[in-house]
């Protein structure tokens, strides 16, 4: 039987989804589920490893059900990933040690403080590329190691395993306790803060500093390669499992940003933007990080910089599930359609710290400007508005790292349907803004990395072939009233600083 199909497994920060792409990049066939968002204390996100492992097998067979097909079908198996989630697992057993700390989770804001000393927030940056931030997984895992019982003693006698969500799921999609492919590849591991961006393995002295055995490590891949086979009681059974790239790296892989100076935001629970930079690291002066785009095979690295957002999608959902104002998200966009504009309001949404470009874990989130006038229309609009001036102070950043002006931007991702977004990303940018015709950009990029690892498709030049622009918007606001709005913007933003203290640890 002809393998004619890829399929992807996309493991989100809020859901997993499978998706079956053919030959010429279309999307066959879908299957989806959410799972539950864990919120035990305040800023603790955290996520059930073992419901995110039985969901994948519950897509996995929705999705080739609804195309009618079986494992003899698929040419490769292709993985992207929430990064920064972390997970520590018993390798006799399988069982993790406790909960996954979401790459949301402030927990470990104390940790880094101690690791900071007198060096400060970019103690390991010259070498990992990231500042010290509750971001990145290697803290986390540190801080499992100190706080939950046993773990220690385990990781120590060689019977626990780390890995963000890729090595958990390669893991028991390769067989588990019996025979799993303990791995990572070096997007996801650069988003560890213990890999050297420039040799691509593991720094054992931040591991030491972090008090990580290496030994719990995976091994560190490229993007796209033949880690293992599906597990022979599975429903991909004998599969080759041939990629795996952080979420974000994975839409600049499937949005084809190939050459150096090319970017994509991809607008999701965060957003995240990244630039080319080419097969060469460029370290941020203005709070940018700094990580690896992808690797094919034996080629060499192509590095990015990286503006990471923490909130943007996800308060959306805090409007619908905390305030109640909307029964769905999808409601948003006509609730913000009732006013001409944000009435003065505006919403910075530091829920987890802010991120790029301030990084500040001292940060909150702040709703400012209110007045009796300001409605439920006002805040609806000021919760869109917010991602657009998050995104515009990542492309300043990203420009003055760079010394390019960005002529156009590239977006994916579930908000990219929100045309009253989308247009006002493009006013606040000045720049166009581009939506590409299959939006499925994550899935896409995983599943291309697959199919060129194992010869279904002949390399990036197909990637870039099969994408095609689907709507464009251009810039149309009154220059004027975009710098006054801005200007605002970043007035509110400063008002977000300094809330959690020595008795705030929220």
């Amino acid at each position: 039987m002809t393998s004619q199909y890829v399929l992807a497994i996309d493991q989100g920060t809020t859901s997993t989804r499978a998706v079956i792409v053919d030959h010429d990049g279309r999307v066959m066939a879908m299957g989806q589920m959410e799972h539950a968002q864990l919120l035990p204390k305040a800023g603790w996100v955290e996520h059930d490893p073992l419901e995110i492992w039985a969901n994948v097998r519950q897509v996995v067979g929705e999705a080739l059900a609804k195309a009618g097909l079986n494992h003899h079908h698929l040419a490769a198996v292709g993985l992207t990933n929430q990064r920064e989630t972390t997970v520590v697992w018993n390798r006799h057993t399988g069982v993790p040690v406790c909960p996954a700390i979401v790459w949301q989770d402030t927990r470990t804001a104390p940790l880094l403080n101690e690791l900071a000393g007198d060096s400060g927030q970019d103690k390991y940056k010259q070498r990992v590329g990231l500042p010290l931030a509750t971001y990145f997984a290697g803290p986390k895992l540190a801080w499992i190691l100190r706080h939950v019982a046993g773990a220690r003693a385990g990781a120590e006698a060689g019977d626990l395993l780390f890995g963000t969500i890729d090595s958990w799921l390669i893991w028991n999609l390769t067989g588990g306790v019996d025979g799993g492919v303990h791995v990572t590849d070096v997007t996801n591991a650069s988003r560890t803060m213990l890999m050297d961006l420039r040799t691509l393995a593991w720094d054992a002295g931040i591991a030491a500093d972090m008090g990580v055995p290496v030994a719990m490590l995976p091994q560190i891949r490229s993007s796209s390669e033949v880690y293992g086979y599906g597990r022979d009681d599975g429903l991909l059974a004998g599969v080759p499992i041939a990629s795996a790239l952080g979420d974000q790296q994975a839409a600049t892989f499937g949005q084809a940003c190939f050459a150096p100076g090319t970017a994509k935001n991809t607008y999701g629970t965060g957003c995240f933007m990244l630039l080319n930079t080419g097969e060469r690291p460029v370290l941020s002066q203005h709070g940018l990080l700094t990580t690896v785009a992808y690797q094919i095979g034996a080629d060499k690295p192509v590095y990015a910089l990286e503006g990471s957002i923490a909130v943007t999608g996800s308060l959306v959902q805090w409007l619908r599930d905390n305030l109640g104002l909307i029964a769905s998200a999808s409601e948003v966009e006509d609730l913000a359609a009732t006013v001409a504009d944000n009435g003065g309001a505006y919403i910075v949404p530091a829920f987890s710290g802010l991120y790029a470009p301030y990084w500040r874990s001292d940060a909150r989130g702040a709703m400012v400007g209110l007045t009796r006038y300001v409605n439920r229309g006002h805040l609806a609009r000021a919760v869109l508005e917010a991602t657009a001036y998050q995104t515009r102070e990542v492309v300043e950043a990203m420009e003055a790292d760079s010394g390019v002006r960005l002529s156009e931007l590239r977006v994916d991702g579930g908000m990219v349907a929100n045309e009253t977004l989308m247009q006002f990303q493009a006013d606040q940018l000045g720049v166009p803004v581009v939506r590409p015709r299959v939006t499925e950009t994550t899935a896409l990029g995983a599943a291309y990395a697959a199919g060129i690892a194992v010869g279904f498709w002949s390399g990036q030049a197909d990637v870039a072939a099969y994408w095609a622009e689907d709507k464009r918007w251009l810039p149309r606001a009154d220059e004027a009233e975009r710098a006054r709005t801005y200007r605002l913007w970043k007035k509110a933003v400063t008002r977000t600083f300094d809330w959690v203290d020595d008795d705030v640890s929220a």
